[in-house]
């Protein structure tokens, strides 16, 4: 009756950039190194090499901004650069492009005061 959860498998980013980059932007290679020596990477590590690489579109921005999900070290870190900065949830929010109602939310989750 008890059911183990099946460990979410994500995708090998080192990869999947180390061959981008390869491929089609050698020139980005050295702005890109010192992300891609981390041992795992975090999603805004993600987020940070996925704009070296492509650089930032408003209408790729539009539509990732939809998409993201942040695990809980992301937003422990998030978090954690407010506390930092002595920042307000308006004020993070714009910083990473989100919503001040999700930074209030997590907050609230994870006990962060």
């Amino acid at each position: 009756m008890d059911r183990q959860i099946p460990e979410v498998v994500s995708p090998d980013y080192h990869r999947i950039y180390d061959d981008i980059i390869t491929r089609k932007y050698p020139e980005k290679r050295m702005q890109c190194m010192h992300i891609l020596k981390k041992q795992h990477l975090s999603t805004l590590d993600i987020i940070s090499i996925n704009n070296l690489v492509f650089g930032e579109n408003q209408e790729s921005f539009v539509f990732n901004q939809k998409c993201r999900s942040y695990d809980k070290t992301t937003i422990l870190k998030i978090l954690d650069h407010q506390k930092e900065h002595q920042l307000n949830n308006i004020q993070l929010a714009k910083h990473f492009h989100l919503s001040r109602n999700t930074v209030a939310k997590w907050k609230k989750l994870f006990l962060i005061k």
